[in-house]
Formats: structure tokens, C-alpha cells, sequence
């Protein structure tokens, strides 16, 4: 499949054809378009009237409408065992003088349009049925004759069926007249300035119309009307839902796009619908909120997008911008609660290329990164995939980037390593007998998430330390005994003394030779030391005082040996 940049040029054509559809999980079945809309036409968007609007939305419901009855009935024919009887054995048919063919029903223009609804006349109906009752030969389809009967005689049937015939009468009257003109008091004093002069019988009662306050305040009314009837088309609420037509809800959302804001969303095919399938942070689409995950496309700025390919709805939108009206059907799935994403922040163990990646849903909005990068993560609502920026670049990329989770890309490497050592040859040993590899060898299994965290790392979870003002870190050098740390430390302390200083340590053996109180040791008793201990003051040999002290006071950075013994 063709696909394109975000920046509007057609890029590459898909590759991945090498079964990764189907070799993993996170392989996605249907191949997603970028959007983008720049402008460097111009918008060409024009405002659209509102009754040619609705029109189109009405069609769009009635066309849902159509497909749905289609598969309701398709299903009712299949599982129905009695209506595939009769479709089997047709009963002969009765011949009814009385019936008329449609050819010989003079055909009255409907008032209402598409819409308009048929009066149902009850007595008409419960004669009919009662004429067909005797007539048929089977006791079932006798007993269904009774229960519909039956359900025709009920009171609340009747209530409901007289409801719906008023409806039906009402929306069959044609609409009310258009106001031509919101100014017809002032029309119709410049009249009767007109006709003051006049001195004849019938402009002496136009003048004696026009002057009755009556007459001027009906006029007045008039205009009141004719102003709001005429006045410019408002804008319709963003996000508005219109559900009069068939009980089919079909979504109006307009976004406003700038030129140099990308939309942020991927759309995909499913039959000869046109999908939203994802919605990228940073984009036109993602700040409005109006758009979801799964709605449908009908029409963008009056153009129909159903039965279209990705590639076409990219070169509709290649040219738009500013006020973009889009005509949506609602993802009708459950969707859950939002919930806001924290950011958490990576250390990336594996180079990443997308254009290398035959599983990336999306290539145009890979992120390509390299081990040791830093990576924001800002959105893990597709495990798969998740939404990243660079460290650093948040400011230069206005759309966030998709990376592979760290279970999906886990599976991937667990998977790889598992191809790898089944086409490693295996060693032969003496008499051209099979050796077996010493090695242990384990199965992937896809469900052993605890198994590949500790085996393979991709991500490593990290924060940022700011470092304060007015303190510093203190640096423990920690090992076993004679590993080299004692030296480290003094290398520190000789090569970098504007850096680093050492905290004095506590003991209680007694002073040798050469050595300085509050230089080399502080020499404390037994007693005083064990009771700073046990009230902790004492760290490892040395008083927590003073490495808070060198923390706060100090411009070097403390630092003690893990292995100084208190006595």
C-alpha cells in the first residue's frame, strides 16, 4: 500500500509484506494513512448552507438506515426454519379480484420528500386479516392471525398507532411559507405615504389599513420572525449530535487547523468504510478532543469520503485548512473512562528504525532512536505502540512519534533469539553422532511477560535529578574488602580536591603514630560511639552531622569509604 509523509509527499510503498500481519500480535491487520492537511493553496473551504448540509446527512442516515434493515433481515432469513420452509414449498396464491396492481394506483407527488410517513387505517387492516384468517389452511399460521389480532385490539396498540398517524399527517403537510423580507412595517409606511394623496375608494382604505395599530403591530411581528429566519447561518455547536432521522446519530464536528499544525490522525479501510484509527499527541485533532478512535468519516467540507482508499482521503485533505467540518457516525463501542497519562521517561537498550520495521503501523510517524537515547513516553493506550518524543526534541517535532512497547518489542527479541539458535548448526561429536548444545535452550512463549523482563532489556525506566543550589550529593563507594575502592577514593581526593572531600570517620581503637584527631579519625570511646549508633547519629563509621555539614556548607562533594570499621 502506497503510503505518504506527514509533510504531503508520497514517500514509499509499503513494504511489510513478510508475513508480519500475521506473526505477531502486534502487527496491526489494516495499514494506517497519515493525515496531514498543509495549506499552501489556501483554504478552500467554503461556508456550507445549512439545508444542503443537513440534506447530506439525512442521506448518510437513510443509506445507514438501508444497510442495517439489509442485514436484519439477511439474518432473520437465515435463521428463521419457517420462512426457509415456505421459500422451499410456496403455498399457491388466492386470486383477488379486488387487488389493483401499482401500475393502476394513480401516483400522488408525496409532500414530505423521502421522509414522508404512511397513514395506516386499523378497520381496513382487521377486516383483511380476518378475510385471510378463514382462507388459510395450516393451524399455525391460523394461531399467528389470531396473535396479531389480538395485538390490534389492544388499547395501548390503538393510542399508539392513532400517535402515529398524527405525526405521519403532520409531516405530510407541506412547510410553512418563507419569509421574503424582514422590513415589511417600514414597506408599508413608505405605502402609505404613497397613497395620502390618494383620493380614490380603494387607496382611501389601503391608507386606513396601513394606519390601524393592528395592522402595524402584525407587521411588526413579521419582521421579528423574518429576522431570525433570515438571518446568516450560525455555526453549528462543535461536536453537535443530530438523531432526527430514523434514530441513526450522525456526528457533526468542525476543527479549526492551521497551516503549520499537522491534523494528527491515521485513518484506515475497513469494506468501503474510512476509519479514524489513531489519534497522535500534538496534532489538531488530539487538542480539540472531537474526534475519537473508530468513528466512521462520512464527508469533510461537503466531500463524501465512504468508498474511499486511504490515498484518496490524504489528497482531499492535502490542500485544507482552517475550518474543517467533518460528517462522522460515533464509534458505538464502550469506551473507556479517560484517564490522564502521566509521562514517564526511558532509556532506550536497542536501536530502533522504522523504516526497517515491517510491523509499524504507521511509518511516516515511526520514531527512529538509538540505544542510550532518552525517550518521554506520553501516551501507552496502544501497548503495541506507543506514542514518544526524543529528549529534546519536543520543541521541533509537533507530533509525537510511535515506538514499540516494551512488551510487544520483548516478544520480538524473545522470538529472534529463539529463530537464531534453531539455525545454529549443531556440533558433531565422535562417531558422526549429534552433539547436543550445553547450552539451555528455552521455548517462546508469548504469556511468560515475568520471564522476558528479566532476560531481555529494552526500556529502562528513569528521573531526572535536580540537582539543589545549596547542596550536594554525597558519593559511597561500596564494595568488598581489598577491591580497590580505599584507593579510588584517595585518587579522587589528591587529583580533584576542589571537587571532592573525604568525611571523617569515627572509631574507637586507640591513635597511632603520626595520625591527627579530627584529621585522619575522630577517636571516640566505645560507650559513645555505640550509643550513637544505636541513636543514628553514627553512618558507616561516620557522624551524619558531618556529611550534612560537607552536603550544605562545603563546595566539594563528600565521599567515604564503604569499608571504614567503627572498631
Amino acid at each position: 500500500m502506497t503510503t505518504s509523509h506527514l509533510n504531503g509527499h508520497v514517500a514509499s510503498e509499503g513494504g511489510g509484506g513478510r508475513g508480519g500481519n500475521d506473526e505477531l500480535r502486534g502487527g496491526q491487520q489494516h495499514r494506517e494513512m497519515a493525515v496531514d492537511c498543509p495549506g499552501d493553496l489556501g483554504s478552500r473551504t467554503l461556508p456550507v448552507r445549512r439545508s444542503a448540509q443537513l440534506e447530506r446527512i439525512r442521506q448518510h442516515q437513510e443509506d445507514l438506515r438501508r444497510r442495517r434493515e439489509e442485514e436484519g433481515r439477511q439474518l432473520d432469513l437465515n435463521a428463521s426454519l419457517r420462512l426457509r420452509k415456505l421459500s422451499q414449498n410456496p403455498n399457491i396464491g388466492i386470486d383477488n379480484p379486488t387487488f389493483l396492481q401499482d401500475s393502476h394506483i394513480p401516483q400522488q407527488p408525496a409532500l414530505g420528500g423521502q421522509h414522508t410517513q404512511a397513514l395506516l387505517g386499523l378497520e381496513e387492516l382487521l377486516f383483511s386479516l380476518k378475510q385471510v384468517r378463514g382462507l388459510l389452511p395450516d393451524q399455525q399460521s391460523q394461531n399467528d392471525v389470531e396473535l396479531v389480532l389480538s395485538l390490534l385490539n389492544k388499547s395501548d396498540f390503538q393510542s399508539a398507532l392513532k400517535i402515529h398517524n398524527a405525526v405521519a399527517s403532520s409531516m405530510n403537510r407541506p412547510s410553512p411559507p418563507f419569509p421574503h423580507t424582514q422590513h415589511a412595517l417600514p414597506l408599508a409606511m413608505e405605502v402609505r405615504s404613497l397613497v395620502q394623496s390618494c383620493h380614490s375608494k380603494e387607496g382611501l382604505e389601503l391608507h386606513s389599513l396601513l394606519t390601524d395599530t393592528h395592522v402595524q403591530a402584525l407587521l411588526l411581528a413579521h419582521d421579528g420572525i423574518a429576522e431570525v429566519e433570515l438571518q446568516p447561518e450560525s455555526e453549528l455547536v462543535e461536536g453537535e449530535t443530530l438523531t432526527q432521522w430514523g434514530g441513526e446519530t450522525v456526528k457533526i464536528v468542525r476543527i479549526e487547523k492551521a497551516q503549520d499544525v499537522p491534523l494528527g490522525a491515521t485513518v484506515r479501510n475497513e469494506m468501503e468504510s474510512v476509519l479514524i484509527s489513531r489519534i497522535v499527541r500534538g496534532g489538531a485533532a488530539e487538542r480539540s478532543g472531537l474526534l475519537s478512535e473508530g468513528d466512521e468519516i462520512l464527508e469533510i467540507n461537503g466531500t463524501e469520503i465512504r468508498g474511499k482508499d486511504v490515498n484518496q482521503v490524504f489528497d482531499i485533505l492535502a490542500d485544507m485548512h482552517g475550518l474543517l467540518t467533518f460528517v462522522l457516525i460515533p464509534n458505538n463501542q464502550n469506551k473507556p473512562a479517560p484517564v490522564k497519562e502521566t509521562v514517564i521517561h526511558v532509556k532506550a537498550h536497542f536501536d530502533y528504525d522504522p523504516s526497517d520495521d515491517p510491523y509499524v503501523p504507521c511509518r511516516e510517524l515511526g520514531l527512529s532512536f538509538q540505544k542510550g537515547d532518552i525517550l518521554h513516553i506520553i501516551s501507552q493506550s496502544d501497548p503495541n505502540w506507543w506514542q514518544a518524543y526524543r529528549d529534546g526534541d519536543e520543541d521541533n517535532q509537533p507530533l509525537a512519534g510511535l515506538v514499540p512497547g516494551k512488551s510487544f518489542q520483548q516478544q520480538r527479541e524473545a522470538m529472534k533469539q529463539t529463530i537464531e539458535e534453531d539455525k545454529e548448526p549443531e556440533k558433531t561429536g565422535k562417531l558422526w553422532c549429534a552433539k547436543k548444545n550445553k547450552r539451555k535452550r528455552k521455548k517462546y512463549n508469548s504469556h511468560r511477560a515475568d520471564d522476558l523482563d528479566e532476560e531481555i532489556l529494552t526500556y529502562e525506566e528513569m528521573a531526572l535529578y535536580h540537582q539543589p543550589a545549596n547542596r550536594k550529593r554525597p558519593i559511597a563507594l561500596i564494595g568488598p574488602s581489598s577491591c580497590g575502592q580505599a584507593e579510588l577514593r584517595q585518587k579522587l581526593l589528591h587529583n580533584q580536591p576542589d571537587r571532592f572531600a573525604g568525611a571523617v570517620p569515627h572509631t574507637t581503637r586507640s591513635r597511632r603514630d603520626g595520625e591527627v584527631s579530627g584529621r585522619d579519625y575522630h577517636f571516640v570511646s566505645r560507650q559513645t560511639f555505640e550509643a550513637e549508633l544505636a541513636a543514628g547519629e553514627t553512618f558507616v563509621g561516620s557522624r551524619t552531622q558531618i556529611v550534612c555539614f560537607l552536603c550544605s556548607e562545603s563546595e566539594n562533594v563528600p565521599s567515604w569509604d564503604g569499608n571504614a570499621k567503627g572498631h
